[in-house]
């Protein structure tokens, strides 16, 4: 179990005035979710004056933001953001955070909320000051999962560079390999023999933050994503592109390491799609549209096809209408029927064009799908029976019935700026009593 410390504001929210009027016996606050919109919600709770608990799944907090480039609206990278928040839980004492825990049951009323936790091990050695020296010999054989398995990682240390709190872990798949169980065995700092420990907590109110998944572009069968190596996912080259990725930056296609300069973006791939996701998920027009700019700026003859239904920039139309001046840059209304390779090793695409009214034909070096959120909660849903979510897998409950509240994607699909304000007004809403 992991203890740290926090601090800022807060917003409007709806059916606040029910939360007052409610009966509290416990002030505390459990948030549940460590990325942008779990860390915002516990810094503004504890600000405001409450005991917080922050969990989180993974042995470090930061979420997907923590995975980017740079996110909007600054397109700073994500430390920016980040670490300003990580500071303020060192600083302020009202917050504890566990790491590696999941949430298995709440029970109760609002106001008077039994949750069941379990934190699993680290297999490390509370004495272990050093993460990353004593596993630096250990072999890179494992799917690295922060890289979205673009490489290798060692099975124990951090699990990225800036990972917070900076502790090392043993990753469970090495305790299922008899070689990398072996080596492990003889590293001094790791203890194998850890058990994971079951607690609880009595709170007030839980915030769920626990945010979205990537949707599985290998069910997008007519994309070529499980055939060519170089048809990813947004969040994929969102790592290709990362200074901390698995290029160091540079933007190399995975197949044979050659670079990119010619890169079509499938826009919608497997979102409004009545055979995958029917919604749409409000940030994959801005993803691309940024990715877009890691490119030009990579190389100076690059050249980018954005294929699209309609773009939707929202508060960011000025950017999109920066990026429309970039004679490199190529919108296409349409969509792609067919993605196929060559014979020199690119990627051939076949997609309608409404606006010229025939068909388009490129050869790019890489292929990027933009796959839609789907919602951490349609996947492992709230251990609490009282807690609906729609169709689709976001929460729909009344907070003031169940004294759970939902923010951020956990809600609805969302980019990281609306997640921030929402994760601040569900602070408030689980502290008004």
């Amino acid at each position: 179990m992991e203890e740290e410390r926090c601090p800022d504001g807060a917003t409007f929210c709806t059916h606040a005035w029910r939360f007052i009027q409610m009966t509290a016996k416990h002030s505390s606050v459990l948030v549940v979710g460590g990325g942008m919109s779990g860390i915002t919600a516990a810094v503004e709770a504890a600000e405001l004056g409450r005991e917080v608990y922050l969990v989180e799944r993974a042995p470090s907090l930061g979420g997907r933001v923590s995975a980017m480039k740079s996110y909007f609206p600054k397109l700073c990278p994500p430390a920016c953001g980040l670490e300003i928040n990580y500071q303020r839980i060192r600083k302020n004492p009202r917050i504890q955070v566990f790491t590696s825990t999941r949430v298995t049951a709440i029970s109760g009323e609002p106001g008077d909320l039994q949750v069941e936790l379990v934190s699993e091990p680290s297999y490390v050695k509370e004495s272990c000051t050093d993460p990353i020296t004593p596993f630096q010999q250990l072999p890179a054989e494992l799917s690295d999962d922060f890289n979205y398995g673009l490489s290798k990682k060692r099975p124990a240390g951090l699990v990225h560079p800036h990972a917070f709190p900076s502790r090392p872990v043993v990753d469970p798949r090495a305790l299922e390999d008899e070689k990398l169980r072996s080596l492990l065995q003889g590293v001094e700092q790791v203890d194998l023999e850890q058990q994971p420990q079951k607690f609880t907590l009595q709170v007030g109110a839980v915030v769920w933050a626990t945010g979205w998944v990537p949707y599985d572009a290998s069910r997008i069968d007519y994309l070529g994503y499980s055939e060519f190596a170089d048809v990813v996912s947004n969040v994929e080259f969102e790592r290709l592109a990362a200074p901390d990725g698995p290029t160091g930056g540079k933007l190399l296609r995975p197949s044979d390491g050659k670079e990119c300069r010619r890169v079509a973006f499938i826009q919608c791939a497997g979102s409004r799609d009545v055979n995958h996701l029917p919604y749409c998920s409000a940030v994959c027009c801005l993803a691309s549209l940024k990715q877009a700019t890691y490119v030009r700026e990579a190389y100076s003859d690059s050249q980018v096809w954005i294929f699209y239904i309609d773009i939707r920039a929202n508060k960011y139309e000025a950017f999109y209408q920066h990026l429309q001046e970039d004679a490199n840059i190529h919108f296409v209304k349409g969509k792609v029927g067919l993605v196929e390779g060559t014979s020199d090793g690119s990627l051939h695409l076949l997609a309608e064009n409404i606006a010229a009214g025939g068909i388009e034909s490129v050869d790019v070096d890489l292929v990027v799908l933009a796959t839609g959120m789907v919602p951490s909660t349609r996947l492992e849903p709230v251990p609490c029976q009282q807690v609906q979510t729609d169709e689709y897998g976001f929460v729909v409950s009344d907070p003031a019935a169940t004294g759970i509240v939902a923010t951020g994607c956990a809600k609805r699909p969302a980019d990281v700026a609306t997640c921030v304000q929402d994760a601040t007004a569900a602070a408030l809403l689980a502290t008004l009593r």
